[in-house]
C-alpha cells in the first residue's frame, strides 16, 4: 500500500521534550526505525513531519537578536527547519534501511503549500506561537512588523495567521520521485506558506499551516491508500479525562464525525488530527489511522489504533 505518515512533534524531540541537536537526532533515529519497518513490509511510504520545537528555537533566536539583526520571517523558519529535519531523516532512515538489508533511495523536498491570500486568518490572526515576553521585549518585535497581544499576567505573545492549505506545489515532483522508487520526506511543518499573486508568481507569507491538514490534502493528491497520523497515544479517546473514557478503535467516518460533534477532541491536541483523518476519508481515501509512533506497522495492517474507514470506498 501507499502510506502517507505524518510524524508528530514528539517524534522530533527527546522523551522529556528536549530540542537539543543530539536529542533531536536520537528521536528522529527512533522514528526512522519505525518507518523502516513499514518500508521493509513492502509499503510505499511518504513522510511528513512537524517542526514546532525547531521553529520555536528560531523564534527565541529572533527575539534575542532583534536589536542586532532583523528577525527571520516565518516562511524562512519553515524552509530552514524543513532542511534540517529533512537531512536528519535522510541520514537516519538510510541507516535504518541498511541495517535491515533494504535498498531504497530516500529524498527530502523543500515544499511550499499554497494558501488563499484572502484567507480570514490573515485579517484576524489568532494562532499563538512562541513564548510569552514582557511588553518592552515584545515591542522590539512589534517594531519589526510582528503582531503581539497582551495575554494578561503571562505577558505578551505573538499571534499569526493559520490559513487552510489549498495545494502542495511540489506534488508533481513528489509523484516523479515515487514513480522512481524513492521514499520521500515532504511538506514538513505543513509546508512553507505561500500565496499566488495576480501575475501568477508565488511568494512566502508570515503564517503557520496545520501539518496534519496538509498531510490529509497531500495524501489525497498522491492517491495514498492510508493516512497514518503518528502521535504519542495508541488510540484517540472518547471521554478523555472522565470515568467514561474509552479508546476508539475501528470506526466508520460517520461514527467518528459523531464523536467529533460531541466535543470529544480538544482543539489544541487531538482535534486537528481527527479533523485531518476525517478529511482524507471524506475525499475518497480508503483508511485513516491515528496511533502511537511505535505502533505504525501493526496499525497500517489494521491491528491497532484508531482506524477510520469508508466501507464504500474501493481503490
Amino acid at each position: 500500500m501507499r502510506v502517507l505518515v505524518a510524524l508528530g512533534g514528539n517524534a522530533m524531540t527527546g522523551p522529556d521534550g528536549s530540542a537539543t541537536p543530539q536529542a533531536q537526532i536520537e528521536a528522529i533515529a527512533v522514528a526512522s526505525r519505525h518507518l523502516a519497518d513499514l518500508i521493509t513490509h513492502g509499503h510505499e511510504v511518504v513522510i511528513t513531519h512537524g517542526n514546532g520545537p525547531q521553529v520555536g528555537n528560531l523564534l527565541v533566536k529572533n527575539e534575542l537578536a532583534a536589536h542586532v539583526v532583523p528577525p527571520v520571517p516565518l516562511d524562512w523558519c519553515g524552509a530552514q527547519t524543513q532542511g534540517t529535519i529533512g537531512f536528519t531523516l535522510l541520514d537516519t532512515l538510510e541507516a535504518a534501511l541498511a541495517a535491515r538489508g533494504v535498498e531504497r533511495p530516500v529524498a527530502a523536498i523543500v515544499t511550499r503549500t499554497l494558501v488563499a491570500a484572502d484567507d480570514p486568518g490573515f485579517t484576524h490572526p489568532t494562532k499563538p506561537i512562541g513564548r510569552y515576553l514582557p511588553r518592552e521585549q515584545a515591542q522590539k518585535l512589534i517594531d519589526h512588523g510582528e503582531r503581539w497581544e497582551d495575554r494578561g499576567e503571562k505577558g505578551w505573545r505573538r499571534v499569526v495567521a493559520s490559513p487552510e492549505p489549498v495545494e502542495v506545489l511540489e506534488t508533481r515532483t513528489l509523484h516523479t520521485l515515487l514513480d522512481a522508487g524513492y521514499v520521500v520526506v515532504t511538506a514538513g511543518g505543513g509546508g512553507i506558506p505561500v500565496v499566488r499573486d495576480a501575475d501568477g508568481t508565488v511568494r512566502g507569507v508570515e503564517a503557520v499551516i496545520d501539518k496534519d491538514l496538509t498531510a490529509a490534502l497531500l495524501a489525497r493528491d498522491v492517491e495514498a491508500d492510508v493516512l497514518a497520523i503518528a502521535t504519542d497515544v495508541t488510540h484517540a479517546v472518547a471521554g478523555w479525562g472522565t470515568p467514561e473514557a474509552r479508546d476508539i478503535g475501528r470506526v466508520t467516518l460517520e461514527q467518528m464525525e459523531a464523536y467529533a460533534a460531541e466535543g470529544h477532541f480538544a482543539s489544541g491536541s487531538m482535534g486537528p488530527k481527527v479533523e485531518a483523518a476525517m478529511r482524507f476519508v471524506r475525499s475518497g481515501g480508503k483508511r485513516s489511522i491515528i496511533t502511537a509512533l511505535d505502533q505504525l506497522a501493526p496499525a497500517v495492517e489494521g491491528q491497532v489504533g484508531t482506524i477510520i474507514e469508508n466501507p464504500s470506498t474501493e481503490r
